[in-house]
């Protein structure tokens, strides 16, 4: 048995019940053969087992009121996973599917993601079962000041800085650090994807959508392409969908398709982003009240039948495992050219076989997505220097990050005999940078 086989093996023994950190370890750690063997010293050193076991792991319970004045009680997590490269960088996740292997699978992906920004970030992880949907503005702040309460002795500005992530927004944001304050009388940058009137920073909304038509614009021109003229079709509607859309259209695409978790719209004419935008942000409706606004267009209740649709381009952007290998074959049949990841492992294993195996450009989750982090941590920057950076300065920095990403991973795909193969370069690339820095720090 291989170092790394014994290591998979070693974790799924000793983290039983975890699935989505068993694919997530799984799809990382196969992909690792080259570097481990070029690297006899980490087998030496335990590296690898260094690396998959999480250097801190805070469950803790959350209880608050109710409007009816029950007492409510939730559980909260915060893995603080790897800070070989800097202090554990994550975001917080409110929804009653969390638990620990979520987080831990997250947190795992979150090191490499961090890693590929260039950017001095660890990787990380949080969140609670708590579901902010259909809570009043009381209810979610009670909440997320009880969460806080606890979570505040675990974090810093140099120590572990927490962002949004799904069912964490601005509201949640500014909850949080409303109570981080009012506890430990700093004003520090302990939160990203904070207001601009409290050390916020441009772009930090747009920044994950932004950043995978940023990535995929590069691998497209990497082969003589563009989305001038593509058909695309997104998964969710949130920050991610809906800023991916705004950014794939200004470049000439059409957007046929959105979803969020009750099913999908289509519309052949093109999504009309400024009703998206109505609905899911100042509204907070459902995506099927779009059918009802726009004529032409049709909503089907349940997700998966979007895959179906006839596409050059698909960004899955909703949640972990959304893409099957069943839907995978069917966007290759249907000719998808493009595939990007702008949420969390939202293809299982047998979905990204099935796309590698037919040759489109697939770009993992790690890589393509990791525009909302590196805007996080230029925020973090603005906020230890007292600065503030126009959009035009943010969203500069932001494509340049994804520009490199892009061709980091290419170079280490190339160099390690995996030409092509995007989530091979980016495990490897963010890989080896942890790798050379825990290697530096000694047995810790």
């Amino acid at each position: 048995m291989s170092y790394l086989e014994r290591v998979l093996e070693n974790l799924k023994k000793n983290n039983p019940n975890e699935p989505e950190f068993h694919q997530a370890a799984t799809e990382i750690l196969t992909t690792l053969a080259p570097v481990v063997e070029k690297h006899p010293e980490y087998e030496e050193a335990a590296l690898l087992e260094r690396f998959v076991e999480p250097e801190r792991v805070i469950i803790f319970r959350v209880p608050w009121v109710d409007d009816k004045g029950n007492v409510r009680v939730n559980k909260g997590y915060r893995v603080q996973f790897n800070s070989a490269i800097g202090p554990y960088k994550g975001g917080l996740r409110f929804h009653p599917s969390v638990n620990l292997s979520i987080i831990k699978f997250l947190g795992l992906e979150q090191i490499l993601k961090n890693s590929l920004t260039g950017l001095p970030i660890g990787g990380g992880k949080g969140g609670s079962d708590f579901d902010p949907k259909g809570k009043s503005d009381r209810e979610i702040m009670t909440f997320c000041q009880s969460f806080m309460t606890e979570l505040y002795r675990h974090i810093g500005a140099d120590t572990d800085v927490p962002a949004g992530d799904i069912g964490v927004g601005a509201r949640e944001i500014g909850y949080l650090f409303g109570q981080y304050k009012r506890i430990r009388n700093e004003h520090v940058g302990v939160l990203t994807g904070r207001g601009l009137s409290y050390g916020g920073s441009l772009v930090r909304t747009e920044a994950t959508g932004y950043g995978l038509i940023y990535i995929m614009q590069e691998a497209m021109k990497a082969r003589g392409d563009s989305f001038k003229g593509k058909t695309v079709i997104i998964s969710g509607s949130g920050n991610v969908a809906i800023y991916a859309c705004e950014k794939a259209q200004s470049l000439g695409a059409k957007v046929v398709a959105m979803y969020d978790s009750d099913g999908y719209i289509y519309d052949p004419s093109g999504i009309r982003l400024d009703v998206i935008k109505q609905i899911k942000e100042i509204k907070r409706g459902r995506i099927s009240e779009y059918a009802d606004k726009v004529k032409g267009s049709k909503y089907t209740a349940g997700c998966k039948g979007m895959w179906s649709v006839p596409c050059d381009v698909a960004l899955p952007c909703a949640t972990q495992n959304e893409i099957d290998g069943q839907s995978a074959a069917l966007l290759v049949k249907n000719g998808v050219k493009y595939v990007a990841e702008g949420a969390n492992m939202p293809s299982t294993l047998d979905a990204i076989e099935v796309f590698q195996k037919s040759g489109i450009v697939f770009l993992p989750a790690k890589a393509a997505n990791a525009g909302g982090v590196a805007t996080s941590a230029l925020e973090m920057a603005q906020s230890s220097g007292r600065l503030f950076w126009s959009f035009e300065e943010v969203d500069k920095k932001l494509k340049d990050v994804m520009v490199n990403i892009y061709h980091n991973i290419d170079d280490a795909a190339r160099e390690y005999g995996r030409e092509g193969d995007y989530s091979a370069g980016a495990n490897i690339a963010g890989f080896v940078k942890v790798a050379t820095a825990m290697m530096a720090h000694g047995i810790v």
